[in-house]
């Protein structure tokens, strides 16, 4: 299994950017995704998760600008950012809980996607 993060950039402050963070490999079911950024010489925080049934949480600081969602039948979700202030700059990393066939749930990380916002 493997999980991928894509979709960061470099906007002005009040752009939008879309990122995607897709699943691959043989899996049985996707639960939990979650999103996490780390700012340069800061520790990586929560700031986003939806269920397999579609709750999402937002962190207060992105909340009402940022929009999780999921396609269970593309194994992906999608972090949608509207709004960018120069502090939402870090590298965003997406995370899972997957269950592949015959095994338990375990969590997976995808690489960084760096997003840099300009004021």
């Amino acid at each position: 299994v493997q999980l991928q993060a894509f979709g960061g950039g470099s906007v002005q402050a009040g752009g939008s950017l879309r990122l995607s963070c897709a699943a691959s490999g043989n899996i049985a079911s996707i639960g939990t995704v979650a999103w996490y950024r780390q700012a340069p010489g800061k520790q990586r925080d929560l700031i986003a998760s939806i269920t397999g049934r579609g709750a999402t949480v937002y962190t207060d600081s992105v909340k009402g600008r940022f929009l999780l969602s999921r396609d269970d039948n593309k194994n992906a979700n999608y972090l949608q950012m509207n709004d960018l202030k120069p502090e939402d700059k870090a590298v965003y990393y997406c995370n899972a809980n997957i269950v592949v066939p015959g095994s338990s749930i375990r969590i997976y990380w995808g690489q960084g996607t760096q997003v840099t916002v300009s004021s």
